[in-house]
């Protein structure tokens, strides 16, 4: 596990007419705030990589489809330094992965039908605060497979 990343089971509820899905609690210690909420999908086979924020929190869960996750450690000081973590989130493998600023990100659509992520941010989205990578570059040596 990459330091200060925190991967946390949510219920999923099963009723009559439809399921409830948690997200997050105010009461969790991962919640840091609240910033934002947004829904973001994916494609089968497309890759969204590489991305990381200097302020911001992530807590990500995955409702619909499945989606893999890989996080790189490039922060110096750390524990995990270069090490990768990689998941797949879905609804058979409902948890929430919390992601801490200065980690990169991306993540990949694995299900034929709607993949979709929902983040729940510490802090609104400012575009100045985080820093983009190409999907292949000179500092993050991953194969997507």
């Amino acid at each position: 596990m990459i330091e200060g990343v925190i991967l946390t089971p949510v219920k999923i509820i099963p009723g009559d007419t439809g399921d409830v899905l948690h997200a997050m609690k105010k009461i969790e210690s991962s919640f840091h705030g609240f910033g934002e909420a947004y829904f973001s999908t994916i494609k089968k086979g497309a890759v969204k990589a590489w991305k990381r924020h200097h302020e911001m929190t992530l807590n990500v869960v995955v409702p619909c489809g499945k989606i893999k996750f890989v996080l790189y450690d490039d922060r110096k000081k750390s524990s995990s330094y270069k090490e990768f973590f990689q998941i797949s989130l879905s609804r058979e493998n409902y948890q929430r992965l919390t992601i801490p600023p200065m980690i990169w990100m991306g993540f990949k659509g694995l299900d034929d039908d709607l993949n979709m992520l929902l983040n729940i941010s510490d802090i609104p989205h400012n575009p100045d605060e985080s820093d983009r990578l190409d999907l292949i570059n000179n500092i993050i040596d991953y194969k997507w497979d």
